[in-house]
């Protein structure tokens, strides 16, 4: 998994058994950072400029050669061989998801993947949910729902990534989710304006800042926010462009951040007020879930539902949206269906992902 963060690489080695989504055990992790000069080209590709498609097809062969790195770092920690492996499920590199104009677009050359690795890739997970008419995110729901779903209690899971996630679970009635708004991205890309951090430890510098009402408006008053599900975004939307053209330009700098921070949590908590009406528990996961500020402003925002790490739940916060590719690989290689409509709009449920076999 590669999110939209942009920090790098997460490969989960997982193996499934019975009947249950959750993986039977989870035998190594590796996580890769991409460095600079790779993180600056793909956040280039999100703007248009001369010579793109050449740029972002190298920026592809690039991220393949990460990927099968990635993926020999994470067999040898067990000595397992490709040949144990059935399929490496890649999300790739997201530089567009226009869903309102019919498309989205990730990068990692899955052919170059599985030439490299000598392991069978699945990619292109959310193509096919958006030619039936989906958002093609978010896609974890259906995971979320046949890992964490409980009989009688009434679980949320939010995914804090660079965007926010949520999968509402409630007892009795169908799972849906949607994408809340900004999580980790606008924080990360001020913090890394300002003090050359990647992201906000524990959300101390927003801390120490104080959020700005006025400006807090202008931010919550963005249409997305208030849309009716299904709805995706990503960075299309919320970028430092779309801040700067809120912002008055005699801010604080830290009070900025702890508007932002305050935005994320906001968003959050609206979506789950109004749209999981009697949610009890809260699970996160995603790097926000690390972020101590922001979980403690979602507790006293959201007073009455308990919030807790997915850790508690038995699959790892910081690697469970990578164990969820790993799952939508196999439901593709099993000719599964793995959408959601109810959570990405889809006219349908799909098969999700192309195979490209080693």
């Amino acid at each position: 998994m590669s999110g939209t963060s942009l920090d790098g690489i997460d490969a989960a080695l997982v193996e499934f058994g019975g009947e249950r989504a959750g993986p039977t055990k989870l035998l190594a992790t590796h996580c890769q950072a991409y460095g600079k000069p790779l993180k600056t080209a793909l956040l280039d590709l999100h703007h248009p400029a001369n010579d793109e498609l050449h740029r972002a097809q190298l920026a592809g062969n690039e991220l393949a050669r990460r990927y099968a790195a990635a993926t020999a770092a994470l067999l040898q920690k067990t000595g397992a061989d490709p040949a144990q492996v059935r399929a490496i499920g890649c999300h790739g590199q997201t530089i567009r998801h226009r869903p309102d104009q019919g498309y989205t677009l990730q990068l990692g050359n899955a052919a170059l993947l599985a030439e490299l690795s000598g392991i069978t890739v699945v990619s292109d997970f959310r193509s096919r949910d958006i030619a039936a008419g989906g958002q093609g995110a978010p896609l974890v729901p259906s995971f979320h729902d046949r890992a964490f779903r409980h009989p009688a209690i009434h679980r949320v899971i939010v995914n804090i990534g660079g965007i926010s996630n949520l999968t509402d679970l409630p007892p009795g009635r169908a799972t849906t989710g949607f994408d809340c708004g900004p999580g980790n991205l606008l924080m990360d890309a001020w913090i890394a304006r300002h003090c050359g951090e990647p992201y906000d430890k524990d959300g101390a510098w927003a801390a120490g800042g104080k959020a700005v009402p006025a400006l807090l408006g202008e931010l919550l008053s963005e249409p997305f926010l208030h849309a009716a599900p299904p709805k995706s975004s990503g960075r299309d939307l919320f970028n430092l462009g779309w801040l700067e053209g809120k912002l008055h330009g005699d801010e604080s700098p830290a009070d900025v951040q702890a508007t932002l921070l305050e935005l994320t949590a906001s968003a959050i908590r609206d979506s789950i007020q109004n749209r999981c009406t009697g949610a009890q528990e809260i699970y996160l996961c995603g790097g926000g879930a690390h972020n101590r500020a922001l979980v403690q402003r979602l507790q006293a925002t959201l007073p009455d539902c308990r919030i807790q790490a997915t850790d508690t739940l038995g699959i790892s916060a910081d690697w469970l949206e990578a164990i969820a590719f790993a799952w939508l690989a196999q439901q593709a290689v099993l000719d599964r269906c793995a959408n959601l409509p109810a959570a990405t709009g889809a006219r349908h449920p799909c098969i999700l992902g192309a195979i490209y076999q080693a």
